[in-house]
């Protein structure tokens, strides 16, 4: 039996192409290896199969011969092993992108994109299972997802990883070391993973796909070095270098402070890929003339956070328009609107910023960002606020800026509960995992009538409301009169400041 599964692996790896048939007695004889075997046995007649199929074929064989125990974990680590066994030398691939890249950077990508799911470093088994739809708002439509590609870790694996040796090799989960390591309780593997170099503004940057795939080819751009994240007028730069080399990706960067940046702050990275985002497809409400920037067109984003468009011909002029609106927004307080830039000399002001090129000229938006806290509000003034704790508590990243909920992995059962509810008319309040919503249900609930057929539906739409209030809470300025007056207070500072 297991003679027929290393067969269906080695078949899926010739058909997507991962090795040619001089390679197939090397690459049986690393399975076997990895495997703890010492002979194979040919098939009679060709075995395939799905890649999941197959895996789980030979990890249930390996749990059963006790090379791993039957936790997630180790059955990730041992299967990306396999894998590994796969999947190209880095030189490979970075010849055969380079060699696409001259015909076209779309090949390139294509090919690089391909390679990272046949792969598997990419699970598009597990990706299938996110949840997703939209939600008409009054700022277009939203995309709502609630992730379940992140597998979630066991008791016995958390308590495992606790007693591991601990390591700072790799640094982070986004240096080049990941590249083909072996990984740990407390590190995914990484043997299948391969990684572009990239040249970006005269340094050496590495280009991967996120493995977790938000939205389509979603990629990963970050700085060789391990260096922490840092907005300012070279990361500007850097954003459009990118967009420069491949033109039909967007690429954005999370802001550099707690509670409004990204899950990691201490290594410089940028996220993109080939995707229009909600607030991309938004257009501008308002315009504004700046002196000395007549070739730069301005304007106020409809949208339920506070962005500024730059579009123009030149990236160099939008760069350093950028960098006059950034450094005005970091120094810049009105109490009237309770912005304020530093609180005892601890700075809150940034920007999340994203570049794209489109109909033949580009585009910087200019996100603005205030992380400051108070008593009422604990978790950030301008961050989700607890009445919405129970559908989002996180940071509100670059990838949620842009009109993309990512939600937890509770939402799927706990939402299925709740239109059980709704349908039998059970109260929310006797179960946890709905009594959390109970206050927010009641908000909606009088609107409709509930039935099997609908009610999932309509909590869905509900929860991409919600997301659209966790985006207008971010939003440093409201979305009515005083707040659109204070939002032209600043923007008319800029014009000052020029």
């Amino acid at each position: 039996m297991i003679s027929e599964s290393i067969n269906k692996l080695i078949n899926y790896a010739l058909d997507c192409g991962l090795i040619t048939e001089e390679d197939k007695i090397y690459t049986v004889n690393r399975i076997l290896e990895i495997l703890g075997l010492d002979e194979y046995t040919e098939p009679t007649q060709e075995c395939r199969g799905e890649l999941e199929e197959i895996l789980a074929e030979i990890l249930d064989w390996a749990t059963e011969k006790g090379l791993i125990s039957d936790s997630i974990t180790e059955r990730d680590l041992f299967d990306t092993k396999l894998m590994g066994a796969l999947t190209p030398r880095p030189s490979q691939v970075i010849a055969r992108f380079r060699e696409l890249y001259r015909l076209s950077p779309e090949q390139a990508t294509d090919y690089y994109y391909k390679l990272s799911r046949d792969t598997d470093y990419i699970r598009r088994y597990r990706i299938k299972k996110d949840l997703k739809w939209t939600t008409e708002t009054p700022y277009g439509t939203l995309d709502i997802t609630v992730n379940l590609s992140k597998p979630e870790k066991d008791p016995k694996a958390i308590a495992a990883a606790k007693n591991a040796k601990q390591s700072a090799y790799p640094k982070c989960m986004l240096c080049v070391e990941n590249e083909g390591y072996a990984g740990r309780l407390n590190h995914p593997a990484r043997q299948n993973h391969r990684i572009i170099p990239v040249t970006i503004d005269g340094s050496r940057w590495g280009f991967q796909y996120s493995p977790y795939v938000y939205y389509n080819e979603h990629c990963i751009v970050f700085n060789a070095e391990h260096t922490p994240m840092k907005i300012d007028k070279s990361a500007f730069s850097k954003l459009f270098d990118f967009v420069r080399q491949f033109p039909h990706y967007f690429v954005g960067s999370n802001a550099d402070l707690p509670i409004v940046g990204g899950s990691i702050l201490s290594h410089e990275h940028f996220q993109g890929g080939n995707y229009e985002f909600p607030m991309a497809k938004a257009g501008c409400e308002k315009y504004y003339e700046i002196s000395g920037f007549s070739d730069i067109q301005v304007g106020r984003v409809k949208w339920p956070m506070s962005v500024l468009r730059l579009r123009g011909e030149s990236t160099e002029r939008l760069v350093e328009l950028g960098d006059i609106i950034l450094k005005k927004w970091r120094e810049y307080t009105d109490e009237n609107a309770f912005i304020y830039a530093y609180t005892d000399s601890v700075p809150h002001n940034t920007i999340t910023p994203i570049a794209r090129k489109r109909d033949g000229a580009y585009e910087l938006d200019l996100v603005l960002r205030n992380n400051i806290t108070t008593d009422e509000h604990p978790d950030g003034l301008y961050h989700p606020h607890a009445e919405l704790h129970n559908i989002k508590k996180e940071n509100i990243g670059l990838i949620e800026v842009m009109g993309l909920a990512v939600l937890p992995s509770r939402l799927k059962n706990e939402l299925k509960k709740v239109c059980d509810c709704l349908v039998s008319g059970a109260p929310l309040e006797n179960d946890p995992d709905t009594a959390k919503h109970a206050s927010w249900v009641a908000s909606f609930a009088d609107d409709y009538t509930f039935t099997a057929e609908n009610a999932e539906s309509i909590i869905h739409d509900e929860v991409g409301k919600v997301f659209a209030k966790c985006l207008e809470h971010a939003g440093v300025y409201s979305r009515d009169e005083k707040g659109m007056e204070a939002f032209d207070r600043f923007v008319e500072s800029v014009k000052v400041s020029v």
